[in-house]
């Protein structure tokens, strides 16, 4: 571990950043343009003692989570994540990880979008990040670890899943996860995580090995949707989708049109937030 070049790279980066980078209001009294260390602690979901001790050469030696939690929070690339990795004595990030970070161009977008339920996703349905919108509409799922992180894996293991989507819809919903199961193992190939997804459905769910058999390949989202909230009901959204070049990431935004009933759910999402999961899950 190079403790004092991962103390200088992490001040540089920190430093490089403006709060508007990362979808943070600037704020008075702001004597540096750069982020402050809470700021990136914030971020990265630790402490701020923890990240200020790193900047000041005496922390303990950064875990892949905390590494690839960094990278997110300093908007790195991979290039430079992976560089971070070996500064921090860690090898090259595994797969999942690296899979895990979040295209800094798709990132900030996301950063500006506040007012309606936003998110990114990989190629396997799993939610790299996610606003606080889109908390209050499907749940945090930030504690998911595993193929659990996959929402193509819960809708075929955990019935629970299903419920934001109206009954009538679910069969349509669960094609279309596969379908786009089998566009991301044609272009990963079957010795990729997608073709470990498909090998461990196809044992555990009977209707994913069903479905499989179908062959149809097509992207995951439609332009218009119905979800179902427990407090709010129905909510029709229209469904936006930006791929990275490689397809690899997605970053959803849903929204509806000004003045209807659906826009103002959407607007109290805000206020009902994620407290409603509990009494559900």
């Amino acid at each position: 571990m190079e403790r004092e070049e991962l103390a200088a790279f992490l001040r540089s980066r920190r430093e490089q950043l403006r709060p508007e980078d990362v979808g943070l209001p600037a704020g008075p009294r702001r004597r540096a343009a750069g982020l402050r260390r809470e700021e990136v602690a914030a971020l990265a979901a630790m402490s701020t003692d923890y990240y200020t001790r790193l900047e000041q050469q005496r922390g303990p030696q950064p875990s892949e989570q905390m590494l690839a939690a960094l990278a997110r929070a300093l908007r790195l690339t991979a290039t430079e994540r992976d560089y971070l990795f070996r500064i921090a004595g860690r090898n090259a990030p595994t797969p999942v990880v690296a899979a895990a970070h979040v295209a800094p161009a798709l990132q900030r977008v996301l950063d500006r979008l506040s007012d309606t339920p936003a998110l990114i996703l990989s190629n396997l349905g799993e939610v790299l990040v996610q606003n606080s919108m889109a908390d209050a509409l499907y749940g945090d799922r930030s504690h998911l670890t595993g193929w659990a992180r996959s929402e193509i894996y819960r809708w075929f293991t955990d019935p629970a899943e299903r419920r934001i989507y109206p009954e009538h819809d679910r069969g349509r919903q669960g094609r279309a996860l596969v379908a786009g199961l089998r566009a991301a193992l044609g272009s990963m190939g079957p010795q990729s995580r997608a073709g470990e997804l498909v090998r461990v459905l196809t044992k555990a769910s009977p209707e994913f090995a069903e479905l499989w058999e179908r062959h149809e390949v097509a992207k995951r989202f439609v332009d218009h949707k119905v979800l179902v909230h427990p407090q709010l009901g129905d909510i029709e959204v229209d469904c936006q989708v930006l791929f990275t070049e490689d397809q690899s990431q997605m970053l959803l935004v849903l929204t509806a049109p000004p003045r209807t009933e659906a826009a103002e759910k959407l607007q109290l999402l805000g206020v009902v937030g994620t407290e409603r999961f509990d009494s559900v899950r």
